[in-house]
């Protein structure tokens, strides 16, 4: 698992008064044999006839030397969790 980013705490102030719930920090998925760690997994808390809406969240600076490299490997990260997501 990786380290939090420098921003994990303040995304986690805002999205509380958002009124999201964090749910697991980090949300924890397991597809063959592949683990992921995406950094928080938070549910939104609405009324009872509707049903819950879920996300995952991953937090990512760009504080890198190379913000193209690091907008490439965030790209692939999340097409990874959304795979993994929709499988879940």
């Amino acid at each position: 698992m990786s380290a939090k980013d420098i921003f994990h705490q303040s995304v986690c102030i805002a999205i509380e008064k958002d009124g999201w719930k964090i749910t697991n920090d980090p949300l924890y998925l397991k597809v063959n044999d592949v683990e992921f760690y995406i950094y928080l997994g938070a549910e939104r808390l609405i009324a009872a006839e509707k049903a819950g809406q879920k996300i995952a969240i991953e937090i990512k600076s760009f504080l890198r030397a190379s913000e193209v490299t690091e907008f490439h490997l965030a790209l692939g990260q999340i097409l990874n969790y959304r795979l993994a997501l929709k499988q879940e």
